[in-house]
């Protein structure tokens, strides 16, 4: 038994030299315990973001977001109570929940996905219209033709109830920022994803540069269109742009090894990761990301040390979680949160056929 154990041993211990050889570490990244590659960061600042790799890519074409299903039209989004039930044959994998009908609804909205792809929603995306603007609650997957589902979200414009329409629209692709996304994801609190709107809110509109734009930010409610006005987008593309384009460089050098996502730090503080099962899948979300950390950023001052690729490697490592929560839509996707010694992790992993990864990984520090 002693000698067969040894044996295996000695396998896993050459298996996992050929994966570190299949995807050596270079000058200034260190490979992580968990398949990512930290890489050098790119500084802006008092936001530094780490660019991170994987050791095996997943092929994720088959895939929509909420932007594309928005922009063509394939994806409807309606205040609760608007729309007139649809019917289709049942798809053996679609358990989410179905729509119930009924008045409209601060936290609750009607998705409708008509593509022939399944729809990955991001906790943070916002749909603007209908009476209130929202942030979608949580990640999850829509499967493909689907009959309409009650869609848990927040309200991100406290103060006001009406609306011309009752449909939302394409926001010009506006994620909340870190601060804003914990909330909602972490605490599930509406009255603390308003406090944190408006700590946000508050924020830009000290940075803003001109008179005007203090009048206008201070007479809308609305967290897209604080984000959408001209000073503020100054403001915010002031600290993305060098951001953006550095990154846009690393992964032009470095897609055949897979970048994936990016370890954030604000004011010298690790706040936040975001990591996708592609470098595609990263790619069309990477312009709304890179926004909402320049937005956390605006305003601050640099820390007292900057964060090293140490550092940020070892806040990938750590998912040793003391509470772990999942909710799963079978054949569809699962929903993990860990609960762990100062953060927390989200995982969206999909059931659907021939997949069985992770789409993305969030982890916030606490």
């Amino acid at each position: 038994m002693k000698a067969e154990l040894l044996l295996a041993a000695a396998v896993c211990i050459i298996a996992g030299l050929a994966l570190v050889s299949r995807f050596p570490a270079h000058a200034g990244e260190i490979p992580n315990a968990t398949g990512y590659t930290v890489l050098p960061p790119i500084r802006h600042g008092n936001l530094t973001v780490f660019p991170v790799a994987m050791a095996k890519s997943h092929d994720t074409t088959g895939f929509l977001t909420l932007d594309e299903g928005l922009r063509s039209g394939e994806v409807t989004v309606s205040e609760s109570g608007s729309l007139t039930p649809l019917v289709r044959p049942r798809h053996p994998e679609d358990s989410t929940r179905p729509y119930r009908g009924g008045g409209a609804q601060v936290n609750t909205l009607v998705l409708v996905n008509n593509s022939k792809r399944p729809l990955i929603l991001l906790a943070g995306e916002i749909v603007t219209g209908g009476k209130q603007d929202r942030v979608i609650a949580k990640d999850r997957i829509v499967p493909s033709e689907s009959d309409p589902i009650d869609l848990g979200v927040f309200c991100v414009e406290p103060g006001r109830w009406t609306g011309i329409s009752s449909k939302f629209s394409y926001s010009g692709g506006v994620m909340v920022q870190p601060a804003v996304r914990a909330r909602a994801m972490a605490d599930k609190d509406q009255s603390k994803v308003w406090a944190e709107v408006g700590k946000a809110k508050e924020q830009v509109t000290v940075e803003a540069a001109s008179p005007a734009a203090v009048s206008t930010l201070g007479s809308t409610t609305s967290y897209a269109r604080v984000m959408q006005n001209d000073d503020v987008r100054k403001q915010v593309d002031a600290v993305a742009a060098p951001i953006e384009q550095g990154y846009e460089s690393v992964i032009k050098q470095l897609r055949d090894r897979n970048a994936v996502g990016v370890v954030v730090a604000v004011n010298g503080q690790i706040v936040w990761a975001d990591l996708f099962a592609s470098t595609q899948l990263l790619q069309k979300y990477w312009p709304k990301l890179v926004r909402s950390y320049a937005a956390e950023a605006i305003g601050g001052k640099p820390g007292a040390r900057e964060i090293d690729v140490k550092a940020a490697q070892q806040f990938l490592e750590d998912m040793e979680g003391r509470h772990e929560t999942i909710e799963s839509e079978p054949g569809l996707y699962r929903h993990t949160e860990v609960t762990g010694d100062g953060f927390r992790a989200f995982e969206l992993t999909s059931l659907l056929p021939k997949t069985g990864f992770d789409l993305h990984v969030a982890k916030m520090a606490e």
